[in-house]
């Protein structure tokens, strides 16, 4: 039987309070990514509870809903909700996983935790896939940016998995920094649905659209997800000793 050595938390980790001792803009900078990251996820548990209050009476009713854009979630509900479901306790997780103070003081339960949000993480973006590609809104667009943004975000969970099997805590915790920003980026399609939909309103004299625009939902995808896997590589580079 291979022994692992168990990494202190004390000697790897350090609170994020001491990391940003003497350094204000670093304190700003965690400040407002965690007020943004906050804000990203209300978004998705607002979408989440919109579609459950649309999709559910359809559903139990094995009625077809009057929403097409719900049409494919009514139809679908096991692909759809086996992304959303999962999806969602790993985005309500993953930002207590990446809490250093966190870690420090309950190392253990970062570690069972760790592995429920990974289960969780892994599930939710394959059915992501099975879901997102062949009954994608937008089309062929959406259907490629689900492929290309998935397949980064599942890739990223692995070889986080694979570096805490070596005991590499700070690349670990760098792939799951990058997993995160795209995970957390289905906050900001929806940021960018609804603008486009605010243009298409003002541009039809004050129109509300019915369902988003399959064009303009294909570009939120890839709009949202390159932003977000920018950001996390930004991020990464300009707080190492936050990152590492």
């Amino acid at each position: 039987m291979v022994t692992r050595k168990r990494v202190s938390p004390a000697v790897t980790d350090q609170p994020d309070s001491d990391l940003a001792n003497g350094k204000p803009r670093s304190s700003r900078l965690i400040r407002t990514a965690a007020v943004t990251i906050g804000l990203l996820i209300a978004i998705v548990v607002a979408f989440v509870i919109i579609r459950v209050v649309v999709d559910w009476p359809s559903i139990l009713d094995g009625t077809d809903p009057d929403d097409d854009f719900a049409e494919r979630y009514v139809d679908n509900p096991w692909r759809a909700y086996l992304h959303i479901g999962p999806g969602l306790v790993y985005l309500l997780g993953a930002p207590l996983q990446l809490s250093r103070r966190f870690r420090a003081r309950h190392y253990t339960v970062h570690r069972r935790l760790g592995r429920v949000l990974l289960a969780c993480a892994l599930l939710g973006a394959t059915f992501a896939l099975l879901f997102g590609i062949p009954l994608a809104w937008g089309g062929a667009g959406e259907s490629v940016a689900t492929v290309v943004f998935g397949c980064w975000f599942i890739a990223c969970l692995v070889l986080a998995f694979r570096a805490i099997r070596r005991d590499d805590v700070p690349q670990h915790r760098r792939w799951m920094i990058r997993a995160f920003a795209v995970g957390v980026g289905i906050g900001t399609i929806r940021i960018w649905v609804g603008i486009f939909e605010g243009i298409e309103q003002a541009m039809s004299g004050g129109t509300t659209p019915t369902a988003p625009d399959p064009t303009m939902f294909a570009i939120a995808f890839w709009l949202a997800f390159t932003m977000h896997v920018a950001i996390g590589e930004w991020w990464l580079r300009r707080t190492p000793a936050l990152s590492g």
